[in-house]
């Protein structure tokens, strides 16, 4: 347990715990993340999405602007590439004297796509490779390249759509449920189940399990702590015996990135390029609730409508 709390000292949510939803790197299929990275059923040829989404709860907030640009070379395999951008605000909640947000670019990443849609099972596979542009002491970046393989796996019985999702990669990936107020890097397998119910054609409620078993050594770099020497100190506050002033990271075993929990969601698509969602996360392992927020634009299916028209 004294791990765990200097892991959640130093991401900043004091005593109360993050909330990650640490399981798959894309979502369930028709939800905003879905609309915004995957390109299951899109044409051949250039690819151009936006997302903007972020999680909250009483102890800050994270936020992401996510452009990605692609290409689908046919309805199987395909390629995109994207950088996020953060906006992170601490709560005054937190005995911080700090700056009270930081924002900044994150880690530069490659999507290798390929997809099998099958009357029997629809499968989505993602390799996704990063490169370390983001600033390590904010909490933007390992500093290190990273990788997350994800599965996933759907089927459609009418309106309801189970699915099954499972990777493996070194660092726990932000997902549309919750974008975490810290990077980790360390082996990790992640998995979720669950299903979602298309209640009018424009609007689908889901709910999923997930669980994140970190393997072996992990280091925990926080977004929500400024660590800069004595700032560094007073956040951490009697943890901060255990770390060197100014360090921007923890090394501990795999129990300071274990979580599991559940997840709900709403997703309002209004259009095929256009999707809002709404979502809740509840970890289990940590006992904190977080609420999140998506919007999704397929900027390249506009274009290609538009053009069309004319």
């Amino acid at each position: 347990m004294a791990g765990c709390a200097l892991i959640l000292l130093l991401s900043g949510w004091a005593l109360g715990p993050a909330a990650p939803n640490c399981a798959a790197q894309d979502p369930p299929a028709g939800s905003v993340a879905q609309t915004s990275a995957g390109s299951s059923n899109e044409e051949k040829g250039f690819t151009f999405y936006e997302f903007y989404g972020g999680s909250f709860n009483s102890f800050g907030h994270v936020t992401k602007l996510d452009t990605t640009v692609g290409y689908n070379f046919n309805r199987t395999f395909g390629i995109d590439a994207g950088i996020p951008f953060y906006f992170v605000g601490v709560s005054n909640t937190l005995e911080n004297p700090g700056p009270r947000s930081v924002n900044g670019v994150g880690d530069a990443y490659v999507d290798l796509l390929f997809t099998v849609p099958n009357p029997t099972l629809n499968y989505l596979g993602t390799l996704r490779g990063t490169a370390p542009t983001g600033d390590t002491n904010a909490g933007f970046s390992t500093g290190r390249a990273t990788f997350d393989w994800d599965n996933y796996f759907d089927h459609n019985f009418g309106r309801l759509r189970p699915f099954l999702d499972a990777g493996f990669a070194n660092t726990i990936s932000d997902t549309h449920f919750f974008y975490r107020p810290f990077t980790t890097l360390g082996l990790v397998a992640h998995f979720e189940g669950g299903a979602s119910y298309k209640v009018v054609p424009a609007l689908r409620v889901g709910a999923s399990l997930y669980d994140d078993a970190p393997i072996g050594q992990q280091k925990i770099f926080s977004r929500l702590i400024p660590l800069n020497g004595a700032q560094s100190g007073s956040a951490l506050g009697a943890s901060s015996s255990a770390l060197p002033a100014g360090v921007s990271e923890i090394v501990g075993p795999s129990s300071i990135a274990r979580d599991n929990g559940f997840s709900a969601w709403v997703t309002v698509q209004p259009t095929s390029a256009v999707a809002f969602e709404a979502g809740y996360d509840r970890s289990v392992h940590y006992a904190t609730n977080t609420f999140s927020f998506g919007i999704g634009v397929n900027v390249g299916a506009l274009y290609r409508k538009a053009r069309r028209a004319y």
